[in-house]
């Protein structure tokens, strides 16, 4: 796994420096666990969601080859700038579909019911990023273990890995997160 992690970064640092033939190494490598992160994401959507997996990963691979003023550190801060993208791509998703009337994709629920639905989850959706973005002028660790942790759907080793601090101080941030999220969420809903 190191030797894997270290050829990554090692790619990543070279794409940086204007190689492409390292960026073309680099996405057969990364593409799994790209798509691993766009799974767990649209396991917690609704059934009959309208941006499909592959969509999801492909507008992030998009985003991500765009990403001309990052300088890549490693395995870990790629993964966590490609979470980031995804977060970003299904909230825009989500505010889309509060604007508009109608919501696309089937549904076995009656058309009135679904329209209801897919309005809550995306009313859900931006309520969460509202909360995560205050907690990120807050504590900005603790809203970058939100985003691995549910949005990006990694366990607390994975987190730790990534964010270079023990699995323990993951635990602990994590569960004072959740906490913090659920009253400020809470708090703006009795508003």
């Amino acid at each position: 796994m190191e030797a894997f992690s270290a050829q990554i970064t090692q790619l990543l640092l070279s794409w940086k420096k204007g190689d492409e033939t390292a960026f073309e190494e680099l996405i057969p490598l990364v593409y799994p666990e790209l798509k691993r992160l766009a799974r767990r994401y649209m396991g917690r959507e609704n059934p009959g969601h309208t941006l499909q997996t592959s969509a999801l990963i492909n507008e992030a691979y998009l985003r991500l080859v765009d990403q001309h003023n990052i300088q890549w550190q490693d395995r870990g801060h790629f993964f966590a700038v490609a979470t980031r993208v995804m977060r970003h791509i299904l909230i825009d998703h989500a505010r889309g579909h509060a604007r508009t009337k109608r919501g696309g994709g089937a549904s076995h629920l009656p058309l009135d019911d679904a329209e209801a639905l897919m309005k809550e989850r995306a009313a859900e959706i931006i309520e969460l990023d509202e909360a995560l973005q205050t907690l990120a002028t807050l504590d900005p660790r603790k809203s970058q273990i939100v985003e691995l942790r549910f949005f990006g759907g990694l366990t607390v080793e994975e987190t730790a890995e990534v964010m270079g601090l023990s699995a323990i101080t993951i635990k602990r941030e994590w569960r004072s997160a959740k906490a913090w999220l659920h009253t400020e969420i809470s708090n703006r809903i009795a508003r």
